[in-house]
């Protein structure tokens, strides 16, 4: 074993720890079936137990989203997989050849705009792209296909993207990263099970990673397709000020031994002492991420969740996280889970038939052992006589506005303006989760101040109220 294969082994496994030792058994959590309602009939508050009421929201404001000034010095450098390294690629017609290239040149302000090709990891455990260079607060460093390019990074190594070495004030912008797994079997993938050194089946797509020579911070991850790497689609690890926003993230964690999901946080710390929104992940598309492999802490299957707030009290993590207008479905775990974390605002998301994996019933929105929790204006849609929402061992969690599906799924967390009913998706089976007009979501939610949008960018409210779910529909 070479050094240089230490120093990846020492960094890659994105081990995200879901349940960690917890099992939901009956002890544990006692659901509640309410198949005697009828449909859209209010769930009153004679069921409510262990639920905050919505008079507790602190809601906190959002940050400017402003555009940075230019800066004067700033260079935009171009990569084009036609291109030549020895170029000087200030231009479209001297381009690099590899990102690699341009990222180790940039500075803070500086914009690498990336053309159509695909662009490959250079040797067999690296990654596509390292970047491991700072920008400033006011000159942040900004990855971004070119105009009207489709930029595909497609790599088998350790991570497509890696973000290290105290890297922070970076974004990354509407690229295409791809792992490994239409070059894998399941019947390869079962037989590594015990190989923690095997990039090809434990690939990461996009790793922000503030173990691997220093925390990192403010990184913005935007409008990327993020899919088929056998460990997690877009993960951040001991980092703060993290934007994960308009990005469709699919059909990942199928192969690695380390317990992946799609969008996970784990392990923040804290960079500042502000207590407002600092983490976001928000007008995500997360579908298909599931665990075929088990965990080799425990064998268990127990994550493939679609997002995931993984330990952020290992920290003391004070800020506050807002997972908002994203849809997740047909995930192995939870479409949204919370683990051992805080001050978590879950509102207006679209969670359907998650809890793809039958071990798996952590239901739609899980609250785990966590505390300081809001589950607003979601719809949860579970499969018959599956969970819908959970809340196992946690505290001053509230669940309210929310909609479940009535087909005899258990509930274990409501509130008193909860409903069960239909939600009358327009064509849920490809994937279309905007609502019909007479669906009992429209017009029924609870404002929630600052979030005055949705999964599409369209304005909220739109009618007499919020409508419940990741859509504002125009009736």
């Amino acid at each position: 074993m070479t050094i240089q294969f230490l120093q990846h082994t020492l960094f890659f496994p994105m081990m995200i720890y879901g349940f960690g030792f917890l099992s939901l058994s009956a002890s544990l959590v006692l659901p509640w079936a309410l198949t005697g309602l009828v449909q859209g009939e209010r769930i009153t508050e004679s069921l409510v137990k262990d639920v905050g009421q919505l008079s507790t929201v602190q809601e906190m404001p959002l940050p400017s989203r402003k555009l940075i000034s230019a800066i004067p010095t700033a260079t935009t450098f171009y990569v084009n997989s036609n291109g030549n390294d020895r170029n000087r690629g200030l231009t479209p017609s001297s381009a690099f050849r590899t990102i690699q290239r341009a990222a180790d040149l940039t500075n803070p302000g500086d914009t690498v705009l990336i053309m159509n090709g695909v662009y490959r990891n250079a040797y067999p455990t690296g990654s596509v792209l390292d970047i491991k260079r700072s920008g400033r607060a006011n000159a942040w460093i900004t990855y971004k296909a070119y105009p009207g390019a489709r930029p595909k990074l497609q790599h088998n190594g350790w991570h497509g993207i890696w973000i290290y070495n105290k890297a922070s004030y970076i974004e990354v912008n509407g690229l295409e990263v791809v792992g490994n797994n239409r070059n894998i079997t399941l019947a390869y993938a079962k037989s590594q099970k015990y190989n923690q050194s095997n990039p090809l089946t434990n690939g990461n797509c996009i790793t922000i990673d503030g173990r691997a020579k220093g925390r990192t911070h403010h990184i913005r991850i935007l409008n990327n397709k993020v899919h088929d790497c056998g460990g997690g689609g877009i993960t951040a690890t001991a980092s703060d000020y993290v934007t994960v926003d308009n990005n469709e993230v699919f059909n990942n964690c199928w192969y690695s031994i380390f317990g992946a999901s799609g969008i996970s946080l784990l392990d923040t710390w804290n960079s500042d002492n502000s207590r407002n929104y600092k983490m976001f992940i928000t007008r995500n598309k997360v579908h298909n991420n599931q665990m075929l492999i088990p965990w080799i802490e425990n064998g268990k299957f127990q994550d493939g969740n679609g997002i995931i707030v993984d330990r952020s009290r290992n920290n003391g993590y004070r800020g506050r996280t807002l997972i908002a207008n994203n849809i997740t479905y047909k995930n192995g775990g939870s479409g949204i889970h919370t683990y051992e974390s805080d001050h978590v605002d879950i509102v207006h998301n679209t969670a359907y038939l998650n809890n793809q994996t039958a071990v798996i019933n952590y239901g739609q929105i899980m609250s785990n052992h966590s505390g300081d929790i809001k589950v607003i204006n979601n719809i949860l849609y579970s499969a018959p006589n599956r969970p819908i929402s959970l809340n196992g061992g946690s505290t001053n969690v509230t669940f309210n506005y929310n909609l479940y599906n009535n087909n005899g799924s258990r509930v274990n967390a409501v509130g008193p303006n909860d409903i069960m009913a239909d939600p009358l998706f327009i064509n849920a089976s490809n994937g279309d989760f905007r609502l019909k007009r007479n669906s009992q979501a429209i017009n029924s939610g609870f404002r929630w101040n600052n979030l005055t949008t949705d999964v599409v960018g369209n304005s909220r409210v739109y009618g007499s109220a919020s409508d419940r779910g990741a859509y504002e529909m125009r009736y």
